[in-house]
């Protein structure tokens, strides 16, 4: 009984001397003592598994049990009718003053049945709690409209406005984490590409593997395309909705005007960018390569209507941005993200850091320390 008991101190000891380290730990990372406000367990109902230890621990010497009272009256009994060996030197055995081998015998149990109760307390799922503070997000929904129709394989804007479009609306997608981006590809018709989604990665990958000729590119529908980019923002219950429409010619195709689209976006309130891509005059265009692989060049001349493009700007709240090269493709983006709405947010939700490998850690060194102890200093010899 008193071994057992003496045993039980002792775990109680190094688990207390574990969960000082823990707190010493902890208020490192939080930056003050763990309190009610800023800790919590995830998973608190795990401490149920608390009970397989502490019943191994306690069940041997509940007092007041009935296993107990028949261990007593088993050791009250006459022992003359068990075979005993007989050991002369017993007495000096019990005699001999204890060694600190002897004294630290418990320890490697103690730090296993500690290191268990620590290995349960991460099961539990510690977090540390954080207010959001007050932070500055856009909360915009853009929808991007692409032509690709066969005009954007000229080279004024290099190497060529379909590929420059792609790199500079990737860039663009990448500078806008907080915001909902959906993307419309048009040509002589218009198609959605992606739905509105904040999926950025996804966005980049789909932007990334569009190829001219996917759409039918003999015509340049722009009320087609900003009417399907409409019916993306409909629902939409952003505070702001914004399409960007990039389009290097005049609108030559689909069943509705540009005017009649422009009117739709008014009602919903969307405003509308567009960007005009290159020069209506001669532009160079690649019409293949040669036997050695050398681009073969020719010269297309492709119609604008910039008025038009003025106009749909004007009456929707929007800007019209001009794009004669690279260098202007960029800057017309980048007047567009300084010209997007910018809205602040009061985040009251909560922010939580797992902690759990504190408590991991430090039971791993202490099973450490008692495989340390078992096959070093108390190793036992046969």
């Amino acid at each position: 009984m008193r071994r057992r008991l003496g045993f039980a101190s002792m775990y109680l000891g190094v688990l207390t001397g574990a969960l000082c380290a823990c707190l010493v730990m902890l208020k490192g990372t939080l930056g003050v003592w763990p309190r009610a406000d800023n800790f919590r367990f995830e998973q608190p109902w795990m401490a149920l598994l608390f009970l397989g230890p502490l019943v191994l621990l306690f069940r041997s010497f509940r007092p007041g049990g009935a296993r107990w009272e028949q261990r007593l009256s088993t050791a009250d009994r006459s022992t003359t009718d068990r075979p005993r060996v007989p050991f002369p030197k017993a007495a000096l055995v019990a005699a001999a003053p204890r060694t600190w081998r002897n004294r630290i015998s418990r320890v490697p149990g103690a730090l296993r049945f500690s290191a268990l109760a620590l290995g349960v307390l991460a099961l539990m799922g510690p977090q540390s709690v954080h207010v959001a503070g007050r932070t500055q997000t856009q909360g915009i929904d853009i929808v991007v409209v692409m032509d690709v129709s066969l005009s954007m394989q000229a080279a004024d804007i290099r190497p060529n406005r379909f590929v420059a479009t792609q790199v500079v609306v990737q860039d663009f997608v990448a500078r806008r984490p907080n915001d909902r981006v959906g993307v419309v590809v048009f040509g002589r018709d218009a198609y959605t590409l992606l739905p509105l989604t904040t999926d950025k990665q996804s966005i980049g990958n789909a932007i990334r593997d569009l190829r001219l000729g996917q759409v039918d590119g003999r015509g340049t529908a722009i009320g087609n395309a900003v009417a399907t980019g409409l019916n993306r923002l409909r629902q939409s219950d952003a505070k702001s909705r914004v399409l960007i429409l990039l389009t290097d010619g005049d609108s030559n195709s689909g069943n509705l005007s540009p005017l009649q689209a422009t009117e739709f976006a008014e009602t919903l309130d969307v405003q509308v960018y567009p960007v005009l891509m290159g020069r209506s005059g001669d532009s160079p265009v690649q019409k293949g390569t040669d036997l050695f692989g050398r681009p073969i060049w020719d010269t297309g001349n492709f119609p604008i209507n910039p008025e038009l493009l003025q106009e749909m700007a004007d009456r929707t709240g929007g800007s019209y941005f001009e794009a004669v090269d690279r260098k202007g493709l960029e800057d017309s983006f980048h007047g567009i993200l300084n010209a997007l709405e910018k809205s602040d947010i009061e985040d009251g939700g909560m922010l939580y850091g797992e902690l759990f490998a504190t408590f991991l850690w430090i039971g791993l060194v202490l099973l450490l320390l008692e495989v340390l102890l078992r096959t070093g200093l108390l190793r036992r010899w046969p």
